[in-house]
C-alpha cells in the first residue's frame, strides 16, 4: 500500500493477528490499524503484540466490540475507518458487512458460510463502496489461482471451454499419527462443517450439490500421496462464473492417508441431530491442536486443445511457517491473511471496485503479482 489508509481489523484471533502483521511489516506505507474483539483483553494483547513484532514505527489501536449495540469508541473508529476486515465467525459477516455499509467502508471477509454470503450480497449489491467475498484460502485464493488457470489454458490452447477443472486444499500438520491421521491447526467447528454440509459443483456441464466426503481420491506432491475429497464452501462463485464453459468443478480438501476412512467411522456412530457440534466434539477429543504446520494447494484445468489433442496445466505450493518481523506466523495464518491483505490493498488503491465482488471478477493476474501475495506464495 502506497497510501496511509485506517484499517479496521475485527476479530483478534490468529488470522486477525496475523493480517495485521502482513499489513504492517509488508505495505510501502504502514497503514494504521484498528483491531477489535468482544474480549476487549485479546484485542489489547494483539495490538501490543504487534508493537513488538513490528520491525517498524506502527500504530496499533484496540476496541471493544460488545454483543448488541455499539460504543462511541467503535462508531468514532468506523466514522474514520477505510475498510473493514472480518476475521470474525461466519455467522457475523452479515452484521460486519451492514456496519461497512452504513459507514461507508469497504468490506472484505474470509467465510465460507453461504446463506451469511448471500446475505451479504443481498445487502451490498448497491454499495458505494467495494465488498469482497470469500478472500482468504479457500475460498479465496483457490479459486483466483483456479480462474488464472482456466484463463490461461483458453488463451493457450485457442479454446473457450475445459473439462475439468480441480481445487485442492490442505491445512495439515508437518506429522501425523493413527488413527485420525491429523492435528487441529485451524477451527475445529470450521473443519466438521466442511466435512458435513453439501458441497457445491459442476458435473456434466451442471451446477450441482453433493454430499461431502462422497468422492475420495489421491494426488501425489512432493513425492507424498495424499487422499482428498469433496468439502463444502470451498468452490465460491466459480461454478456459477464459468458456466457453460467447464464440464466438472470441484473443491477438495487434502488429508494424509487414512483422515478421511476415521472420519467415516465416527460419522456412523453419530445420531441424526447436531451432528456438527456433535463431530467436532468427537475430533476435539481425539485430536490434538498443533502450531508446527504445513498448507497444501493444488489446482489444475484439463480440456483438449483446438487440435483435440488432451492437455493439462497445474499448479501446486507446499508452505510452511515463516517469519514475519519478529514474529513466526503458521502456514494457514500467512496463506489465508495474505489474500485478505492483497484485497485490501486494491480495494483501497484502487478507486473501480464497488458493490459486490466475488473471486471470478478479480484481476487475477493483478491478484497474483501484488504486494502481500507474491510476499508469501512466491
Amino acid at each position: 500500500m502506497t497510501t496511509k489508509h485506517n484499517i479496521v481489523v475485527v476479530g483478534a484471533g490468529g488470522i486477525g493477528e496475523a493480517v495485521a502483521l502482513i499489513l504492517l511489516e509488508k505495505s510501502a506505507v504502514a497503514p494504521n490499524i484498528f483491531i477489535g474483539d468482544i474480549n476487549l483483553d485479546q484485542a489489547k494483547n494483539v495490538a501490543a503484540n504487534l508493537q513488538s513484532w513490528t520491525t517498524r514505527e506502527i500504530y496499533a489501536h484496540p476496541f471493544h466490540m460488545p454483543k448488541e449495540g455499539m460504543t462511541q469508541e467503535m462508531e468514532d473508529i468506523l466514522n474514520k475507518g477505510h475498510i473493514i476486515l472480518d476475521c470474525l465467525p461466519g455467522a457475523l459477516a452479515p452484521k460486519m458487512a451492514g456496519y461497512s455499509k452504513k459507514y461507508d467502508l469497504h468490506y472484505a471477509n474470509l467465510t465460507e458460510y453461504v446463506n451469511e454470503t448471500d446475505q451479504i450480497i443481498a445487502l451490498a449489491k448497491d454499495a458505494k463502496q467495494g465488498f469482497v467475498l470469500q478472500t482468504g484460502l479457500a475460498p479465496g485464493f483457490i479459486n483466483i489461482l483456479a480462474h488464472q488457470l482456466f484463463q490461461k489454458f483458453c488463451k493457450d490452447h485457442g479454446v473457450e471451454e475445459v473439462e475439468h477443472i480441480s481445487m485442492k486444499v490442505g491445512a495439515l500438520t508437518e506429522y501425523a499419527v493413527s488413527p485420525h491421521f491429523y492435528g487441529f491447526t485451524w477451527s475445529p467447528v470450521g473443519v466438521a462443517t466442511e466435512y458435513l454440509k453439501d458441497a457445491i459443483a459442476v458435473r456434466g456441464g451442471k451446477k450441482v450439490t453433493l454430499k461431502s466426503l462422497a468422492e475420495r481420491d489421491h494426488i501425489l506432491i512432493d513425492g507424498v500421496l495424499y487422499e482428498s475429497d469433496l468439502t463444502s464452501g470451498g468452490a465460491a462463485d466459480l461454478p456459477d462464473a464459468l458456466a457453460g464453459k467447464v464440464k466438472s468443478l470441484d473443491y477438495k480438501t487434502i488429508r494424509y492417508k487414512g483422515h478421511y476412512g476415521w472420519v467415516k467411522k465416527q460419522l456412523k456412530k453419530l445420531k441424526k441431530k447436531n451432528r456438527i457440534a456433535r463431530l467436532q466434539e468427537v475430533m476435539e477429543n481425539n485430536i490434538p491442536r498443533v502450531e508446527n504446520d504445513l498448507v497444501l494447494v493444488y489446482a489444475s484445468v484439463q480440456g483438449r486443445d483446438s487440435n483435440g489433442i488432451l492437455r493439462k496445466i497445474e499448479k501446486a505450493y507446499s508452505i510452511r511457517p515463516v517469519m514475519v518481523g519478529n514474529k513466526m506466523l503458521r502456514a494457514i495464518q500467512t496463506t489465508t491473511a495474505a489474500p485478505l491483505a492483497q484485497v485490501a490493498e486494491l480495494l483501497l488503491e484502487k478507486k473501480d471496485l464497488k458493490g459486490v465482488i466475488t473471486q471470478s471478477m478479480l484481476d487475477t493476474d493483478e491478484f497474483m503479482k501484488g504486494t502481500f501475495v507474491k510476499a508469501f506464495y512466491g
